[in-house]
């Protein structure tokens, strides 16, 4: 999980500070730099006994940075005081929770790559989420009899068995919720904590902190969300620097709006399809031993159609997408058309990409981190995940243009990884469309977007929906999802509940 801790403070504040000597978290004059950049300017926070706080605001402001500081992750110049409650039954502890979940393999290396989670899971590659569970018990020395009731309450108790490697992005984020509710730290900070939830499961979590903070516990959620915990009771963003306290969820800053810019010309054209059948799956069925994940899969996807996929965490949807995507090495195995080809009649997995592009949580958490904004945009005309080749004149002029649309200009040469996250986003999903593909799939592209990033996002989406590509969107909830969706299909415990068309507003 990465989530880290902090038993002893970065610095002692002047004895003469008196005015916050009862405070549970206090921070005075805080300095953080990255290369040129000021990204903490003398910030100053108290947090007192029973408060627990919301950290929002624009993508990159330094909030992540903030809370690796208090957690002893990030060195910086000032002082950060923590005092402990030395009655608390709770454990003296900081424990930052990351956005993404990063773990190792049976030999201890974590440089998987995208296929790998859909090509090795017989092979043992990782451990199972039971022996993660175990050994994060036994090196925290925690009571096994309260693990349970975190299984069930987050709908996890049938994936004790899987490996890590084999679960979806939502199912990843459960795993660190539950060890970190399971080890009840006195600080509990979540960078993004509601990233791939199901509606849910986002109530469970919230009801699951206020529990805990009924018993003591202290937590600051970085997010926008507005379905937050009623124990949740201030409100802060990071501006120019320094923390500013708020009234309200309402008072939070959003990110500014872009200029509107006319779509390139090589956008406007419609794609190039080789048949008027993109997928069609007749009972399709996929198995992991006595696992079955997908149950019967009827469906088919023509030319242009505009599609929302739905479903609780852990329905089949992100193996759905793999079987599409040319992922999944079962598709061999079922009655199963991309293209207007059945699969296994001589097509490559790149043959496959070639008509289709995709965003999802797992692509980017294995994206070339060492690529520059150029370079990630420019690898989406040959599908790899960092550019190794030279682009003729016509391609890089292509990709000029789409920094341009983005408004991307002044970080055409910054790494991908140094970028905020809403930037990122923006990057892959340039990347994703350079070659105007014949299927466009987002699954979930929005995670951690901000609502006005969101909302842009899906702007953009809609824009490139006129010129006739068929889209497979994954998402929740309806207030995150572009207008252009015209038909819904829904699993459930890997069986299809639903396929319907979406009436104009009518999306829930």
């Amino acid at each position: 999980m990465n989530d880290s801790k902090s038993k002893s403070p970065l610095g002692d504040l002047a004895s003469g500070d008196r005015a916050s000597a009862e405070a549970f978290v206090l921070i005075r004059d805080l300095n953080l730099q990255f290369a040129q950049k000021q990204v903490l300017n003398n910030l100053n926070w108290t947090i007192e006994q029973g408060e627990n706080w919301l950290l929002g605001g624009t993508s990159g402001s330094g909030k992540t940075s903030l809370a690796k500081v208090i957690a002893g992750l990030q060195k910086a110049a000032g002082h950060v005081r923590i005092d402990f409650d030395k009655e608390s039954s709770l454990e003296a502890e900081v424990l930052f929770v990351e956005s993404w979940y990063r773990f190792k393999n049976i030999e201890g290396l974590s440089n998987f790559y995208y296929q790998q989670r859909y090509t090795s899971l017989q092979a043992n590659e990782t451990i199972t989420v039971n022996a993660e569970l175990q050994h994060y018990g036994k090196e925290k020395n925690l009571e096994f009899e309260g693990l349970e009731k975190l299984l069930q309450a987050l709908n996890f108790s049938a994936l004790q068995n899987s490996q890590l490697l084999e679960l979806s992005s939502g199912e990843h984020k459960k795993l660190q919720l539950i060890k970190a509710l399971w080890l009840k730290p006195q600080l509990l900070i979540i960078d993004q904590p509601y990233t791939g939830l199901d509606a849910l499961s986002r109530t469970k979590l919230n009801s699951l902190l206020d529990n805990l903070s009924d018993e003591g516990l202290h937590y600051i959620l970085i997010c926008n969300d507005k379905e937050l915990p009623r124990s949740l009771n201030c409100f802060a963003e990071i501006v120019e620097g320094q923390l500013k306290r708020l009234n309200s969820l309402e008072e939070i800053s959003a990110s500014g709006t872009r200029q509107s810019r006319e779509l390139p010309v090589f956008l406007k054209e419609r794609p190039s399809y080789t048949s008027d059948e993109i997928v069609r799956m007749v009972d399709v069925n996929i198995s992991y031993g006595e696992k079955q994940v997908l149950k019967n899969i009827n469906w088919e996807v023509r030319a242009g159609e505009k599609w929302l996929l739905q479903g609780p965490n852990g329905s089949g949807k992100s193996t759905l997408l793999s079987l599409i995507n040319g992922d999944h090495p079962q598709s061999y195995a079922n009655n199963f058309y991309l293209f207007g080809n059945k699969r296994g009649s001589g097509e490559s997995i790149w043959d496959i990409k070639q008509h289709t592009g995709i965003i999802s949580p797992e692509f980017h958490w294995y994206f070339d981190a060492t690529s520059t904004v150029w370079q990630s945009i420019a690898s989406g005309f040959y599908d790899s995940v960092g550019l190794y080749r030279q682009l003729p004149f016509s391609k890089s002029a292509k990709v000029d243009e789409l920094i341009d649309f983005f408004d991307l200009t002044e970080n055409k040469s910054d790494l991908l990884s140094n970028l905020p996250l809403g930037k990122q986003r923006l990057v892959l999903l340039a990347r994703t469309i350079i070659k105007n593909p014949e299927l466009l799939i987002l699954d979930e592209p929005c995670q951690g977007l901000d609502q006005q990033q969101t909302a842009y996002f899906n702007q953009l989406v809609d824009e490139l929906s006129v010129n006739g590509m068929t889209i497979i969107y994954v998402g929740h909830f309806a207030s995150a999802l572009p207008t252009c969706l015209e038909k819904r299909i829904v699993l459930n415990e890997g069986k299809v509940v639903a396929i319907e068309t979406i009436e104009e507003g009518c999306l829930i």
